[in-house]
């Protein structure tokens, strides 16, 4: 197939109207940007965002299952258990068996993981505000009620 052929198939003009409209090309290019905005804003405490949204799923007052934490981050449980390690070995999360089902492990912050937490929290409330500053007025829970619909 030649390259005139080709393009005749899949015009440019589909190519700039995917890159207009598709709504899964802005959320990803949103997240990245974001990623990195959160990445930086933690730096100092030697946390990533990802690392944050994981200690702050463990902030609750008993531990919880791999499980219950890997649906509320959308990860499966494979990924959330590589996700662990680096947290486990700086000492901010403690895993343990299911005293329910042995089977099972139930994850919790550490003192340490708490007081890191406790840093990092007015962080990302800064750092939050200043992002949702720059959207349009009723613009962040016009997005977050949109992206709980899709989720």
């Amino acid at each position: 197939m030649s390259k005139s052929e080709a393009a005749a198939l899949v015009p440019f003009a589909a190519t700039l109207m995917v890159r207009d409209t598709c709504l899964c090309l802005h959320v990803q290019r949103a997240a990245r940007a974001l990623a990195r905005h959160f990445d930086e804003v933690m730096r100092p405490l030697s946390l990533t965002h990802g690392q944050f949204s994981l200690l702050m799923a463990l902030n609750r007052p008993d531990p919880a299952g791999l499980g219950a934490v890997a649906a509320l981050l959308a990860m499966d449980r494979t990924t959330l258990t590589a996700a662990l390690k680096p947290l486990e070995r700086r000492g901010l999360v403690a895993v343990s068996p299911d005293p329910k089902d042995r089977r099972g492990r139930r994850l919790a912050l550490t003192p340490a993981g708490l007081a890191l937490l406790a840093d990092a929290l007015p962080l990302w409330v800064s750092a939050h505000a200043a992002v949702e500053a720059r959207m349009p007025e009723a613009g962040p829970e016009r997005l977050r009620a949109g992206l709980r619909a899709l989720a």
